[in-house]
C-alpha cells in the first residue's frame, strides 16, 4: 500500500480517544519491518525506534491516533442511548449522523425531534446535546443492553470518498493524515535517531504525548497534524486559518505553543530550496501535542507541519491530496537536513554546555 492508500484505510478504522487499539494494530502491521524496535507504553502510545548513523539530534515524530467521538452514558427504557462527546464536536454536526457503537460496531443513528414537531425557538436556536440520542433499533432497554454497554465509545460511520479536484472526504483526517505521513517517514533511512510516536488521547488534553516524550526525551520534535481550514465563500481573509491546496501549513503559535523560531525558519528554508509549497497557519485557535512535548525535560525544540482539513472534527472532513503529498516531501527533507543543521549550530543553543558558557561570558549569574 502506498501512503495515500494507507491514509484511506486509516480513516475507515475507529479509534475514539481511549480506544485507539484498532488503529494501533494496523499501524504496527505497516511499520514493523521498517524499524529497529517497537513498544506500547501504559497509556497505549506506540513508539517506534529507528536507529540512525550516529549524527545529529534525537528526533521525535508525533502523530496522534485518536479521533473525536462519543461515549455512551445511559440506556433509556425505550432502548435509546444517551451520550457525552469526546473531544470538540459542535452539537449541530451530530444531528442525523450514522455511527458505530462499541467494539462490535453496532450501527446507529443520532436522532432529534422532527422539524414538524419543533417549537419556533428549537428551530432557530442551538441544538441541545442533552436532547440527542443514539437509536440502534432496539425496542427496549433489555434489547439494547444485549448489544451495547454504558462506557462504549461511538465513532462516525463514514467511509472515505474521493471527489472533485483531487479531494478526499473522510472522517478522522485529524489526525490520520499525520499517522499516514509518519508511517511513510519510517520507511526511510536517516543520519539521526528517529522515534516515531503514534500517540493517544490528544483530543481530550494532549495526554499521550506527555508520556511518550518523557520516554523518548528528544532534542527536536516534529508534530504531524491535520489542521483547521475554512476557505469557503463569504469568509473574511483574516479568518481563513489555512487554504486547501496551498501546501502543508506551518504553525507559528496556537493556544498550546509558540514553536521554536530557528526550527521553523529551517523548515521554511528547506521548503523554498526544494520548491515545496507551504503556508502559515494564520489563526492561533486550537492546540497540538507540541504544547506538551515542548516542556518535557529541559525543553524540546518543536514545530508542527499539517495538512489543511475543511470541516475538521466532522465525519466529512476534506483535504487536498497534493497537500498530503507535499507534507511527506517536506517532512522527509527536514529529516535529511536536520543532522547537518544541528552540527552547524543553526538550531541555537543545541549544546547546553555551550549555552551556559556563553551566558557566563555575557555576564550571567555566577552560580550557573
Amino acid at each position: 500500500m502506498d501512503a495515500y492508500e494507507i491514509l484511506k484505510k486509516l480513516t475507515t478504522l475507529d479509534g475514539v480517544s481511549g480506544e485507539e487499539g484498532p488503529v494501533r494494530d494496523f499501524i504496527m502491521s505497516q511499520i514493523k519491518d521498517h524499524v529497529d524496535d517497537l513498544v506500547v507504553d501504559n497509556m497505549g502510545n506506540l513508539i517506534a525506534y529507528k536507529k540512525g548513523k550516529g549524527r545529529g539530534p534525537k528526533i521525535m515524530l508525533d502523530a496522534h491516533m485518536d479521533e473525536v467521538g462519543l461515549l455512551v452514558t445511559q440506556i433509556t427504557c425505550d432502548g435509546l442511548l444517551k451520550f457525552h462527546t469526546i473531544g470538540g464536536i459542535e452539537s449541530r454536526v451530530l444531528v442525523g449522523k450514522r455511527v458505530r457503537v462499541g467494539e462490535n460496531g453496532v450501527p446507529g443513528i443520532i436522532g432529534y425531534k422532527p422539524i414538524h414537531l419543533q417549537e419556533k425557538n428549537e428551530r432557530t436556536g442551538a441544538v441541545d446535546k442533552k436532547r440527542l440520542t443514539i437509536d440502534i433499533g432496539a425496542k427496549d432497554r433489555q434489547q439494547a443492553e444485549d448489544k451495547v454497554e454504558i462506557g462504549d465509545t461511538v465513532a462516525f460511520a463514514y467511509d472515505p470518498v474521493e471527489f472533485g479536484d483531487n479531494k478526499l472526504m473522510a472522517k478522522a483526517l485529524d489526525d490520520r493524515v499525520g499517522c499516514a505521513v509518519l508511517i511513510e517517514l519510517l520507511k526511510g533511512s536517516y543520519e539521526c535517531d528517529v522515534y516515531g510516536c503514534f500517540t493517544v488521547q490528544e483530543e481530550i488534553g494532549l495526554k499521550g504525548a506527555k508520556t511518550a516524550s518523557f520516554r523518548v526525551m528528544p532534542n527536536v520534535a516534529l508534530i504531524l497534524e491535520g489542521t483547521t481550514c475554512y476557505d469557503v465563500p463569504d469568509t473574511k481573509e483574516q479568518s481563513m486559518s489555512t487554504r486547501c491546496g496551498n501546501g502543508p501549513a506551518l504553525t507559528v503559535m496556537d493556544r498550546s505553543v509558540i514553536v521554536d523560531r530557528d526550527l521553523l525558519n529551517l523548515i521554511v528554508d528547506i521548503a523554498k530550496s526544494n520548491n515545496i509549497p507551504y503556508q502559515y497557519k494564520q489563526t492561533i485557535t486550537g492546540g497540538t501535542n507540541a504544547g506538551r512535548i515542548q516542556v518535557n525535560g529541559t525543553g524540546v525544540k518543536v514545530a508542527a507541519i499539517a495538512v489543511p482539513c475543511r470541516y475538521i472534527h466532522t465525519p466529512v472532513s476534506v483535504m487536498d491530496k497534493n497537500d498530503f503529498e507535499n507534507m511527506i516531501r517536506l517532512s522527509k527533507k527536514v529529516l535529511e537536513v536536520l543532522p547537518k543543521a544541528w552540527e552547524e549550530g543553526r538550531l541555537s543553543n543545541s549544546d547546553e554546555n555551550r549555552a551556559i558558557n556563553l551566558y557566563r561570558e555575557q555576564g550571567g549569574i555566577e552560580h550557573v
